[in-house]
């Protein structure tokens, strides 16, 4: 057989597993849609403790954690990946019930309803402000929430987004969040070109700052070394863009709390001009800081140390 041919099968193969796959989760999630939402999210979150801890990721996630944490004992490191997976399931269930988790009201007494918003004051200063902005965040707690939260405060954005490898849960993701979540750009080839256009015609844009990306800034994770995306502040000293750090944390019954911080001062070289290399470890420190803060929320089981 050729090698032409044996890759048109393993190329067969692989779109059959890939439809098989997405056919299993969709039909998980139309099963998950006859729930209230916070049943059908601690059904996703046990489900994923069960089925996670047996495939190959896994061990990726305790190698990262034993990394990260190398004075916890293996039961403490296994303890966080299995609850990471609850956190990885409750966001497969997420974009089930998107409308009716988010339910912030300001009107609202705090403490009340699912999602509660710190930074307020800070959403509507931006709001009235005619500077392009760059947010960003992490795969960290429900990070698919901020983009309607920043709607919600008249604060649209374009977002810079990985697509799934499987190419039918793409296409599904990309259908929900394009209804949900405002402009979405996915991280390919002329992506930065894109989000450029958004800021030269005074547009917002958000963008996950926590993978691996083999071209990047040395920078350190943990301590460790790695290679960080210099886009956020390639962008920022070409349209002189304000940085702001946002996340989404999950809260005890399955409430959420999305937090816009003030602006990040990025470090500046001798001539005034914004310092990419020191700028990229800087997003890097405050993303560590969130991580610390609730590490089974964020996503041990991607190869972030890979240089």
């Amino acid at each position: 057989m050729s090698g032409r041919l044996l890759e048109r099968v393993w190329k067969r193969q692989r779109q059959s597993r890939d439809w098989l796959v997405a056919q299993a989760l969709f039909a998980m999630l139309a099963v998950l849609r006859r729930f209230p939402a916070r049943k059908g999210l601690a059904f996703a979150d046990r489900l994923a403790r069960w089925i996670g801890p047996k495939t190959s990721r896994h061990r990726i996630a305790i190698e990262n954690l034993t990394l990260a944490y190398p004075e916890k004992s293996a039961a403490e490191i296994e303890d966080i990946a299995r609850r990471n997976w609850g956190q990885m399931g409750r966001i497969a269930a997420e974009y089930v019930f998107l409308d009716e988790i988010f339910d912030f009201d300001p009107a609202r007494e705090p403490g009340t309803g699912m999602v509660e918003v710190e930074g307020i004051d800070l959403f509507l200063r931006l709001r009235d402000n005619p500077k392009p902005i760059i947010f960003f965040t992490a795969h960290l707690g429900s990070f698919e929430l901020l983009p309607i939260c920043a709607a919600t405060f008249g604060l649209n954005l374009t977002a810079l987004f990985r697509q799934p490898n499987n190419r039918y849960i793409a296409r599904k993701v990309l259908s929900a969040r394009r209804t949900r979540g405002g402009h979405l750009v996915p991280s390919k080839a002329g992506a930065a070109w894109a989000l450029a256009g958004t800021l030269e015609a005074g547009g917002n844009v958000g963008m996950l700052v926590d993978q691996k990306f083999k071209r990047g800034e040395p920078t350190t994770f943990f301590g460790r070394p790695c290679r960080t995306n210099p886009l956020v502040p390639k962008l920022a000293r070409k349209f002189d863009c304000d940085i702001h750090p946002a996340r989404c944390v999950r809260l005890p019954g399955g409430r959420y709390r999305l937090s816009l911080e003030p602006r990040l001062e990025l470090k500046r070289s001798a001539n005034g001009e914004i310092d990419v290399a020191a700028s990229c470890q800087q997003l890097n420190d405050v993303v560590e800081r969130w991580v610390q803060e609730n590490p089974d929320q964020w996503m041990w089981f991607h190869r972030r140390w890979q240089v």
